[in-house]
């Protein structure tokens, strides 16, 4: 019998005893018997209901399952609820060890339950929250190389799992081909299942090439090495498999393999409540939310120096497929119900020392990252299609989403022409709201010392960045200045009403939003979630959105606060904080189609990369729409006449007016 076999065997035999045991005091016993049941259930794998194994985490669950910190703070103690509400959480990462038939990494979890339960068996004497969070801590940084080498293996092409053998082998005619994941499965999953399903075979290869043709062509327009790679990460949503296999073929015609790498689930690998790579219906955002900051049970200067020597030695033993990697292909969707989170006190936080060794950790470990998996040598695409919660008018919506994914580029590239060469002829732009919308920035531009081979702004057309329609620059920081606010906006899944930033000389210098009654709620949340815990941001891209067509398609059917920012960016002029668009990449000439390089690539945090790197990068990237019909105007200011571009909301520079056409149509 292997020592993993015995282990599991041991650990799981004993895990049954749990709910039938009396020697845990209550009010913890009903903790572990409970935890105790839903382990012994998450072992039964597929032969589990789907829905039972989250069914206590669901919102209609919630407020009585110790998933909820406050639900455990109030059951088990202010002290011990917080703490065995994170614990709970990371045990519920059993399901997707069982569905993986990762033996082992089950095996780990069920003895941290055991060891922690063993701790509340004295009667006479409970255990110190101290010793409760030591025991955890101890499995995090324990098991931290092997959780980092899996989660590299997956990424990297060097492990394949459950996702592989779906792509590969499932019927994808059959829906119950879901379940063999282990992720949620609700109703929208299996009804975009259902429907992609049913589309003609032209159409589910036409959806893809337009996906895959997006990743070669944003290595042919860089000039980078595609011949050199091996390997492209698929991230996706549960429902588009059939896409997903057809992109998988299309890809191999490429030269290069896929590989499926699942939603982070351990603590130590995740990015607050971010989900990157593969997953399913997400049974509930708030407990997500809930937990995003539960690495302050161990986040000290010991485990940010673990966790940076870790990542270093797992890159340099897979370093030859870590160059073969080619970058993510993205395919989000857009649809589902905009999240506003609770704010709970009971939730775990992170002390303003903890936030700044998490900046550290994050952009230590993306500079790491480029190290091996080089920026001048990578790339990517984003995709993004609809799912059925977007409302009752779903296939039509996905028919004109696919529409606007396959826009003429060689169009909007010499509308975007026009644009560009009024803007090159400015010194700074000034960009002002209208109605309740009160923005009023100004936008410095770099100097171009050779205006007829340089350029300030590239020319975006539908490759990395799909779908077609924008002109982006890095601004100079020095005198960009003023207020960005937007009425409603969505992002990374959270929605912010009246969110406000003023800047001042190109940094954050105040922000907040309207989501509570209390300012400071708001500010917290944007902190977290916009700043990313940093103090201030660099604005890192200010772009004009070209395209009409999407603006109109969401006004159409109401769903402007649904769409992906990768959509709702081309309806508007945004602005993006944190790190440029060239970030890693500065030094590697990027021309325009008219043969112009442009120039504005960095400012002046990120030329601070060869001298002090920690104070050049800021590992994030959020951009944030002005819509059209809450814009006043964008002016170009120079040294000759001012020229206007934008209107009240209308193209109003010649050669542009062909952008107003779907406004006309539309009534706007």
């Amino acid at each position: 019998m292997s020592e993993i076999k015995e282990r599991y065997e041991l650990a799981s035999s004993r895990l049954t005893e749990v709910p039938g045991e009396t020697i845990v005091p209550e009010p913890f016993r009903d903790f572990f018997c409970r935890t105790a049941e839903f382990l012994l259930l998450a072992l039964k794998g597929a032969e589990a209901d789907n829905r039972a194994l989250y069914e206590d985490i669901l919102p209609e669950n919630y407020a009585r399952s110790y998933g909820s910190p406050a639900h455990a703070a109030e059951a088990l103690g202010p002290d011990y609820g917080p703490v065995l509400s994170a614990l709970y959480a990371e045990l519920r990462g059993i399901i997707p060890c069982i569905f993986e038939e990762d033996a082992e990494g089950a095996t780990d979890l069920i003895e941290l339950f055991l060891q922690e339960y063993g701790l509340f068996a004295d009667p006479e004497e409970l255990p110190s929250v101290s010793a409760v969070k030591a025991v955890f801590a101890s499995y995090l940084t324990d098991y931290l190389p092997d959780h980092t080498e899996e989660g590299l293996d997956t990424l990297l092409g060097l492990k394949s799992g459950v996702a592989s053998r779906i792509i590969a082998d499932a019927d994808l005619g059959d829906p119950s081909y879901l379940e063999g994941y282990g992720e949620y499965v609700d109703d929208d999953v299996r009804r975009t299942a259902s429907f992609i399903a049913g589309l003609p075979e032209e159409k589910v290869e036409a959806i893809a090439r337009t996906f895959t043709e997006g990743y070669r062509t944003g290595f042919i327009k860089a000039g980078k090495p595609l011949h050199k790679k091996k390997t492209v990460e698929v991230r996706y949503e549960l429902g588009f498999e059939r896409i997903v296999r057809a992109a998988e073929r299309q890809f191999k015609e490429m030269g290069l393999t896929a590989v499926y790498r699942r939603a982070a689930f351990r603590l130590t690998g995740k990015r607050q409540a971010l989900r990157i790579g593969y997953y399913g219906a997400i049974p509930n955002k708030q407990f997500d939310y809930d937990h995003r900051n539960d690495i302050a049970l161990v986040l000290d200067k010991d485990f940010v120096s673990k966790k940076l020597r870790v990542v270093q030695n797992a890159y340099e033993d897979r370093k030859e497929a870590a160059a073969a990697f080619a970058g993510p292909a993205c395919l989000e969707t857009f649809g589902q119900v905009p999240f506003v989170p609770e704010s709970v006190p009971e939730a775990l936080n992170l002390s303003e020392n903890q936030q700044k060794l998490q900046v550290e950790m994050t952009g230590q470990t993306s500079q790491i990252t480029n190290r091996y998996i080089k920026g001048e040598e990578r790339s990517f695409t984003i995709m993004a299609l609809p799912v059925p919660q977007i409302g009752g008018r779903f296939e039509e919506i996905f028919e004109e989403t696919v529409a606007l994914n396959t826009l003429s580029s060689e169009e909007y590239e010499k509308i975007q022409q026009h644009l560009i060469d009024a803007l090159d002829k400015g010194t700074y732009v000034r960009v002002l709201g209208r109605g309740k919308n009160h923005t009023d920035l100004t936008i410095r531009l770099h100097e171009l010392t050779h205006p007829d081979k340089q350029s300030n702004f590239e020319n975006c057309v539908a490759d990395v960045n799909i779908p077609v329609g924008e002109v982006f620059t890095s601004p100079v920081l020095k005198g960009t200045d003023g207020v960005l606010h937007v009425t409603g906006v969505y992002l990374e899944g959270l929605y912010y009403k009246d969110l406000e930033i003023t800047l001042k000389d190109g940094m954050i210098a105040d922000y907040g939003c309207g989501n509570y009654e209390d300012p400071a709620e708001g500010r917290a949340m944007m902190s977290e979630n916009i700043l990313f815990r940093h103090k201030t941001l660099p604005i890192g891209e200010f772009a004009i959105g070209t395209n009409t067509t999407a603006y109109v398609c969401g006004r159409k059917y109401g769903i402007e606060a649904k769409l992906p920012i990768l959509i709702a960016e081309k309806t508007g002029p945004h602005f993006a904080f944190g790190d440029t668009c060239y970030s890693y990449e500065e030094d590697v000439p990027v021309y325009n189609p008219d043969g112009k390089e442009i120039i504005a690539r960095e400012n002046a945090c990120s030329a601070l990369r060869k001298s002090d790197p920690s104070k050049a990068y800021f590992n994030c990237h959020t951009d944030i729409t002005i819509p059209y019909d809450e814009l006043g105007s964008i002016t170009v200011f120079g040294e000759g006449k001012p020229i206007v571009l934008i209107e009240n909301g209308r193209f109003v520079l010649p050669g542009t007016e062909t952008l107003n056409e779907p406004l006309d149509k539309a009534g706007e």
